[in-house]
This record gives C-alpha cells, sequence and structure tokens, in this order.
C-alpha cells in the first residue's frame, strides 16, 4: 500500500520562496524552501499519512537512503563526500576531540560515506567533476588568467587546488562567463572562484542526472531537483558558504581525477529508465504509467515521487508491498534502498 511521506522542510538561506511550494501545490510563507528531507535521518525525520502522523522509522526503521526535493536559487558550498574509511576515520576523530555533534565546526557526524544522486525537476545548474585539462586551461586563458592556466599546467589539479585555496586577491572577472560572475558577486573574495573553472559547468535538463561518488567536488547553482543519497550528514566544504570550511581536510579527501562526461544516462528497460547508481546502497528508476501499472512487490522499502491526485507527492512502499499506479500518473520516480 502506497502511503504518503510528510517531509520536514529545510529553511536554509540558499533556499528558493516558491519553488517547492508551486511543485507540490501549498502555499509559500516567505522562508527560503531549500529542501525537505524525506527519510529517517534524525536531524529531520518524515512521518507518514499526515504531518503529525507516525514517524516513518516507525513501519521502515532506521533508513540507510534519504530522499530530497532541493532548489537553489544561489550557490551552495562547494563541498564533496568522504569515502566509507575516511568517514570512519574523520567521526572517530572528531568524536576523540570532543566536537560536539550539534557543533557548527562538525564535519562527520556519523561514520558512513554520502553518495547523492540528483535528478533534475527542471533546468538546473551545477558545476560537478574536474573537467579535462585542455579545456580547463583553454577557459583560463580565454578570461585572461594566463599566471592560473600556467600553474595548472605545470602543476596539475591537486597542485593547482593547494595554490588557489593560498591566493587572497580576487581574479580579474570582465571576461568571465556569466555563471562565474554570479558566483563572484556572492562571494567576491572567494579562493574557491579560482577554482569553479575547473570543474565542468552542467545546465541540466528535466531527467537529467548527476551520480556523485565520494570525493566528486561539486557545487550545485541554481534549479529544482530530486535528490537521493545515504542517509549521511557528512560534508566537508571549502568555498562559498558562511558555514564551516576546511580546505586542508578537503584537499585530501576530493578527487581529482577528471570527469569527462559528468551526465549519468539512464538505461532504457522496456518503459523503465535505470539510473546508473553511485552507489549499491540505493538504486533509482523513471517510471511511465501509461506503460507501468504496477509496482511488483519486493524485499526492499520504496520511495516514489511522482504525480498522485492531480498533484507532485513523496510515497512510501513497505518492503513486501505491491502497489497500483494511476495511469494519468505520467513520468515518477522510484529510489529503492538496497
Amino acid at each position: 500500500m502506497l502511503r504518503t511521506v510528510v517531509g520536514a522542510i529545510q529553511h536554509y538561506d540558499w533556499g528558493d520562496t516558491t519553488a517547492l511550494p508551486r511543485l507540490l501545490g501549498v502555499p509559500a510563507n516567505s522562508l527560503p524552501w531549500a529542501e525537505i528531507w524525506f527519510g529517517t535521518h534524525h536531524v529531520a525525520p518524515s512521518h507518514l499519512d499526515e504531518k503529525n502522523g507516525p514517524l516513518l522509522s516507525s513501519v521502515a526503521g532506521e533508513m540507510t537512503m534519504l530522499v530530497k526535493l532541493l532548489a537553489c536559487s544561489q550557490t551552495l558550498s562547494l563541498q564533496t563526500h568522504p569515502t566509507v574509511r575516511q568517514a570512519q576515520d574523520g567521526f572517530a576523530r572528531e568524536e576523540s576531540l570532543g566536537i560536539p555533534l550539534t557543533s557548527p565546526q562538525r564535519m562527520y557526524k556519523d561514520a558512513s560515506d554520502k553518495p547523492e544522486m540528483l535528478i533534475a525537476l527542471e533546468p538546473f545548474e551545477a558545476l560537478c567533476g574536474f573537467a579535462p585539462l585542455p579545456s580547463s586551461i583553454a577557459l583560463l586563458l580565454s578570461m585572461g588568467w594566463e599566471a592560473e592556466a600556467e600553474v595548472l599546467r605545470t602543476q596539475g589539479i591537486a597542485g593547482y587546488l593547494a595554490w588557489a585555496f593560498e591566493q587572497l586577491s580576487a581574479p580579474n572577472l570582465a571576461q568571465a562567463p556569466q555563471w562565474l560572475q554570479n558566483i563572484s558577486q556572492l562571494h567576491p573574495l572567494d579562493p574557491g572562484v579560482r577554482i569553479a573553472p575547473l570543474l565542468n559547468y552542467i545546465v541540466l535538463q528535466p531527467g537529467e542526472a548527476l551520480a556523485l561518488p565520494a570525493g566528486n567536488l561539486h557545487a550545485y547553482l541554481r534549479g529544482t531537483a530530486l535528490e537521493i543519497m545515504k542517509s549521511s550528514d557528512n560534508v566537508v566544504r571549502a568555498a562559498f558558504t558562511t558555514k564551516h570550511v576546511d580546505v586542508s581536510e578537503l584537499l585530501k579527501i576530493v578527487d581529482t581525477e577528471v570527469l569527462a562526461d559528468p551526465i549519468a544516462r539512464p538505461t532504457a528497460d522496456g518503459a523503465t529508465l535505470r539510473y546508473p547508481s553511485p552507489s549499491t546502497a540505493f538504486s533509482v528508476e523513471a517510471v511511465n504509467s501509461a506503460h507501468t501499472r504496477q509496482l511488483v512487490a519486493c524485499q526492499q522499502h520504496r520511495i516514489i515521487f511522482g504525480m498522485f491526485a492531480d498533484a507532485p507527492s513523496i510515497k512510501f512502499l513497505a518492503a513486501g508491498d505491491s502497489a497500483d499506479i494511476p495511469s494519468d500518473a505520467g513520468i515518477f520516480w522510484v529510489c529503492t534502498q538496497n
């Protein structure tokens, strides 16, 4: 049986005041709606059926998958997430230092990795993974950044990152692309402005996705999306934020390998599109209700986003349950906890 999941709204300053209320057909309240969490994470646990209904965990237990709706109207932090081993080591280290879990300086709030997948619900701008060096060098030169291009050419990505984080002056952005100028207007003296051109700048179209394994350096810029991840809150930030940053920790765990094609393209299986997940912890499918009218029972919990009763909503389907899907539901996304 499908049950409605009532998520927990997060009002972060980078959120959009209208996008998520408009998507869900509910009144806005002038606050920035940045994320809505659908899962059992202790920071923002979900309820079933109604706002004060039973906790999702009362039926699903502690889920290892977390689903979010995200809407950003300005740049999120430049960040990455750890591997399992890095998370275990970081969590143990911060525990031994006595840093409270609620402290703003806490980076490792649990001992889990946090692989993510983002699926655009409208055109979505993002920076994701390092672009091939020739294209990055060409972009730097086109902006008149000869010194930066020389550092990248001679020291590679890792050397460039260490150098860029030490720079105190703002670069000349007169010939920079508009997306980089937008970032600089918000964070004019941030060293991340020099790093952003090394990343793949992408505008996802609805239904297109990013898969972000451990170490992937990324920043979301603008748009509305569905996010699926392991239920973790481990984030290491280095730029574009007023939150705690730790450049040395990021340099330890960031993956500086080139990511030539950051878009995670699904493969077709009949009426189902299967996205390439960055983790064995969860899988994601897009299903067309015009061709698939039933979700057959399986042994995993599922969280489903789509049109139900003429409005987008999030549903929960417990392990062992099947469900009929309305024929007019259109495309819906099935997120399965593996």
